[in-house]
């Protein structure tokens, strides 16, 4: 079983459970949407029954299969959409098919199981390359069936913004598209494919897919990455930049100096923003405000925003970017909202003490977050960015570097045994990254999150890669396989998989951690750091 649970028993003997069997209790509908293969009918009883036990926390669960059927205790809707998840993967690999079969064996079993961490996350970059509605109703059914519980979408960088705004609508009109893009890679001369590339999200697709999370126990993490990372807005709203002059969408990878304007007017314009995305998603207790790789260069050279900074009395450019961002975590608050920042915004200083930090430049920084208060959520380049390729080969399709393996992800600990009991209750959670300059196609996605991810739902669920993992694995891949997750084989690609070559040596990933690490000890560190 994958995560594995906290407590697993094998009892002697089995159950055969009947499609159209009977579901009783006060959270049989959770069961239902987790197990559609038998089409569970709601009844005063039968062989599965479903009941809250207030003693468990909210996502805690006992599952016992026995003579009698399915007993079920939950402390509350997720607990009991879990428990469905732990009996499917009871079932035969088959029940991940929609086969029609009759009825399935069930083990008779003890479990008994919660969560480690409350933040079990997926970051999507949709931003570099745009995924369709359908593929993040995908994701979300894929990390249901792993228990990971955060779904953090990257909607805007200077390659493009993907969300509508009826309030400013030349962001979905004009920002939303690019006329080609970069093929070289790394470091190379640019080269395009000369394709166009686009796509956004309506509000009502928003409201669909955080209705669809909701259900399935996930919470979408929007993502509007400020002040940096800005070409793709001011291709359509030049006025909120910091020069006035426009942009276009970018084309190649990397950073552009394009950078929001701090003053008020941008203030207002990325209030309405957030009004318009949580008005769509419903209940949104998290958005991500980005913070990262900012080149604050063009504010520095403004005389109206140098006057701004001096009339709110602040020294430097550094201390305007925290208080620009704390402005909008305010904002957020105002609006039932957490802001959550990558670690420049921290080491900038100047955050609300609620903001989330995400320390995406190592594990080090993050214990400085945790030191000073905040819930921190681990996501460290290794081995959580899955852009990375997962062994130095030219077998891999092309990746940003190498390597990051699955061994690599289930040995990851995201409250380090060294750190203070203090700074271990900081780390709420852990999430890996998926950014996409990359990863074309939503087949790509599938190589490049799987089976990574699996391992990552074993951290993320019981702290740690528990004994056995990687046997564990090598069954639980008959289930991706009935699913259709077109996942990288533990062997090494399908020759099909392979696609443009990857160049391995070229940016080796512990490398890249020694370098980015150096840089959080920097206050001024918001330039691009890789």
């Amino acid at each position: 079983m994958i995560p594995r649970p906290q407590l697993l028993s094998d009892l002697s003997g089995s159950y055969e459970l009947t499609s159209g069997a009977t579901v009783s209790g006060d959270l049989l509908d959770a069961v239902r949407l987790a197990l559609p293969v038998l089409d569970l009918r709601p009844g005063d009883s039968g062989e599965i029954d479903v009941r809250r036990d207030p003693a468990l926390g909210e996502e805690a669960y006992r599952l016992t299969v026995g003579s009698r059927g399915v007993e079920i205790a939950a402390g509350g809707r997720a607990g009991a959409f879990y428990a469905a998840q732990s009996l499917h993967q009871l079932l035969p690999d088959e029940s991940y098919r929609t086969s029609g079969q009759a009825s399935w064996p069930v083990p008779w079993v003890r479990v008994e199981d919660g969560p480690r961490f409350g933040w079990r996350g997926l970051h999507l970059d949709v931003a570099r390359h745009f995924f369709p509605k359908r593929e993040i109703l995908r994701l979300v059914d894929l990390m249901a069936v792993h228990k990971l519980n955060r779904l953090h979408l990257h909607l805007v960088d200077d390659q493009g913004w993907r969300v509508e705004s009826r309030a400013y609508p030349l962001l979905h009109e004009v920002s939303s598209h690019r006329p080609r893009t970069a093929t070289n890679f790394y470091r190379e001369p640019e080269a395009y494919d000369e394709i166009p590339h686009g796509g956004y999200y309506t509000l009502d697709d928003l409201a669909e897919i955080g209705a669809y999370a909701r259900a399935r126990c996930v919470t979408i993490v929007p993502e509007i990455d400020v002040p940096g990372h800005a070409s793709a807005i001011l291709a359509a709203y030049p006025a909120f930049g910091a020069t006035g002059e426009r942009h276009d969408v970018l084309e190649r990878w990397g950073i552009s100096p394009a950078i929001l304007s701090p003053l008020p007017p941008t203030v207002e314009f990325l209030t309405t923003i957030f009004d318009e995305l949580i008005g769509a998603l419903g209940e949104t207790p998290y958005v991500h405000i980005g913070g990262d790789e900012v080149v604050l260069d063009h504010w520095a050279g403004s005389a109206e925003i140098t006057a701004y900074r001096d009339s709110l009395g602040l020294a430097t450019a550094n201390d305007l970017q925290a208080w620009f961002l704390r402005r909008l975590a305010d904002a957020l608050a105002e609006r039932g909202a957490r802001a959550v920042v990558w670690d420049e915004a921290f080491v900038s200083g100047g955050l609300r003490q609620d903001t989330v930090v995400m320390p995406w430049r190592g594990m080090g920084v993050g214990r400085r977050a945790a030191a000073a208060g905040h819930d921190v959520v681990a996501t460290p380049v290794f081995p959580l960015y899955f852009d990375y390729a997962e062994s130095a080969s030219a077998d891999e399709p092309m990746a940003i570097g190498d390597a990051i393996t699955v061994e690599d992800v289930a040995a990851f600990r995201p409250a380090p045994e060294d750190w203070t009991e203090e700074e271990r209750a900081r780390v709420v959670g852990v999430q890996a990254q998926l950014w996409t300059e990359r990863v074309p196609d939503p087949r790509t996605v599938d190589y490049r999150l799987w089976p990574r991810a699996c391992a990552l739902a074993e951290v993320a669920w019981s702290g740690t890669g528990a004994d056995g993992f990687m046997g564990r694995l090598e069954e639980h891949l008959g289930r991706l396989d009935a699913i259709g997750v077109e996942y990288r084989p533990l062997a090494g690609p399908h020759p099909w998989q392979r696609r443009r070559p990857h160049r391995p040596g070229r940016v080796p990933v512990r490398v890249v951690m020694e370098r980015i690490d150096a840089m959080t000890h920097d206050a001024e560190s918001t330039r691009p750091s890789v």
